[in-house]
């Protein structure tokens, strides 16, 4: 956050404001932001349906969600002052979805969720947006002008898909992800809040249409409606933000998916436009697009804490590694070699991870 003073950052007249907006593109391609849009702060329109998704629960065991409440949807709570909201989207797509498509259902396969193939976005997405708001202050200060700003990037309560739609970067989808005409869903999000009073794009239309292919591919039927996702029956809340075990029910329908889940991306006829990106930080690391079950099963504490540093991954920890791989273990086809994996971690420590390895085990009638 940048302390100034905020009359500074209201004498930016409507020239300068269009100028700056201007600018704003500009640099944010340069350092490798995709699109940048700019919007207000009034987010009424969201916050009785974040209100109705927390009163019935869809929010799980992320206690966080509902702690915040309506500071989600009132970002002036969150950041005092704040007059606008820059949007910027950042492409992570390191291969085709059809070559995902392709690969996913390889036997043995372990599926990674794409976005967490690379280094872990937060920080590189952080580090682009703060250097575009230095870039502002830069240009700001050759005018006699500041602002006070701060930066985000799914680190705090921000309603970011609703802030980009209504920054025009793209719609809400049915799978409550935001869409692109021209890019498909495969970017991260990110959004500088600043006290400069800029010109403000408009929203797009939605484009979804009849089409529910998202709703209908979800391996756990988690998106219950359009717009409206349950998160206790998600893939990517069950095997990253739960912490205890996975409910026996839900445990077949993960399949290979060991962490996050990609399914309803995958199958968007939008994703045909699917940008990939050309961020280094983001290239596909340690081989995980084509790695196995048993192979990652294998990996004692210290080998995953050295393969994951840097990565998305490595904040669930080496305990729920090995619950999710062991789903995905028995899931998978009966073989000598996946028993073997399975029956070398009846022994250990973590009774999470026994539980899990006790279940796979069932399933192919080696318990």
């Amino acid at each position: 956050m940048q302390h100034t003073s905020p009359s500074a950052s209201a004498a930016l007249s409507d020239e300068q404001g269009l100028m700056l907006a201007q600018l704003i593109r500009q640099w944010g391609q340069e350092l490798g932001l995709a699109q940048i849009g700019i919007t207000d702060t009034d987010l009424s329109d969201a916050e009785p349906e974040l209100l109705a998704w927390l009163d019935r629960g869809y929010h799980g065991e992320m206690d966080y969600m509902a702690k915040h409440g309506t500071k989600r949807s009132r970002p002036t709570e969150l950041v005092p002052g704040t007059l606008r909201i820059l949007s910027a989207r950042m492409n992570y797509l390191a291969e085709a979805p059809a070559q995902t498509r392709a690969r996913m259902h390889t036997p043995g396969l372990a599926m990674i969720s794409r976005y967490a193939l690379g280094r872990d976005y937060h920080k590189v997405v952080k580090q682009r947006l703060e250097q575009l708001a230095r870039r502002m202050q830069d240009w700001l200060a050759q005018h006699g002008l500041d602002h006070q700003y701060r930066v985000f990037t799914d680190s705090a309560p921000v309603l970011e898909v609703q802030l980009a739609r209504k920054a025009g970067v793209g719609w809400r989808g049915k799978h409550t992800l935001l869409l692109n005409r021209e890019a498909g869903s495969y970017f991260f999000l990110g959004e500088i809040f600043t006290t400069l009073p800029l010109p403000v794009d408009a929203p797009v239309r939605n484009h979804c249409g009849q089409c529910q292919a998202c709703m209908d591919v979800c391996p756990t039927q988690a998106i219950v409606a359009p717009y409206q996702v349950d998160a206790r029956r998600c893939i990517s809340y069950l095997t990253i933000e739960l912490h205890g075990a996975i409910p026996e029910p839900l445990r077949p329908l993960i399949g290979n998916r060991v962490y996050g889940c990609d399914d309803c991306q995958l199958f968007c006829p939008w994703n045909r436009f699917a940008q990939l990106s050309s961020e280094p930080d983001f290239k596909i690391r340690h081989g995980l697009d084509q790695a196995s079950l048993c192979e990652l099963f294998s990996w004692d504490e210290t080998t995953f804490l050295q393969r994951m540093a840097g990565s998305a991954i490595y904040r669930i920890g080496h305990e729920r590694w090995l619950r999710n791989l062991a789903v995905g273990l028995g899931n998978a086809v009966s073989s000598s070699e996946v028993i073997a994996a399975l029956q070398q971690r009846l022994g250990h420590p973590s009774s999470l991870v026994r539980e899990h390895v006790v279940w796979a085990l069932k399933q192919h009638g080696a318990l």
